[in-house]
């Protein structure tokens, strides 16, 4: 069975999120933010990509295109996204079962700056998001299955 797609963001500042989420309506999803360092350039500072001081962990889909809709090159380092369907109860989504036994429907994970992994349970979104990453060129782009999936936890820490 197939459960997601993995690839590799290059290194560097862009606006990698914005991309990724690119093919899909963010609107239709609350979104757990979980531990990460989301980072975008301002004036020549490295300030966080979520506001700390007014940050809370779940945002609705317009408040998180505010967040990675910017003009300022992004940095991503660590980043861990669940969306869930708008007023669906938010839980805890630890391992690949429990992914499948909540209401989220998709994971977004980008570890050490490029290696990025989204977990998808409907098969026609998950073909756009592997199309639209197709046409942006990332590096081994492949399908996450039941026989070639590493992961034990689905977080970034």
């Amino acid at each position: 069975m197939i459960r997601g797609i993995a690839f590799q963001i290059p290194n560097e500042y862009g606006q990698w999120l914005t991309n990724i989420l690119a093919s899909i309506n963010c609107t239709m999803y609350d979104w757990y933010i979980g531990a990460g360092e989301e980072y975008k350039l301002m004036e020549g500072e490295l300030v966080p990509l979520f506001p700390e001081n007014s940050f809370h962990p779940i945002v609705d889909g317009a408040a998180l295109l505010q967040y990675i809709h910017t003009d300022s090159p992004q940095y991503i380092i660590h980043a861990d996204l669940k969306a869930f369907p708008r007023g669906t109860p938010i839980t805890h989504v630890e391992t690949h079962e429990d992914f499948l036994a909540s209401g989220c429907e998709l994971v977004v994970l980008i570890i050490d700056c490029s290696y990025t992994s989204i977990y998808c349970k409907d098969p026609g979104m998950l073909n756009k998001l592997y199309s639209n990453m197709e046409a942006y060129s990332v590096q081994s782009l492949t399908y996450i299955t039941d026989d070639n999936d590493f992961r034990t936890k689905l977080a970034v820490w």
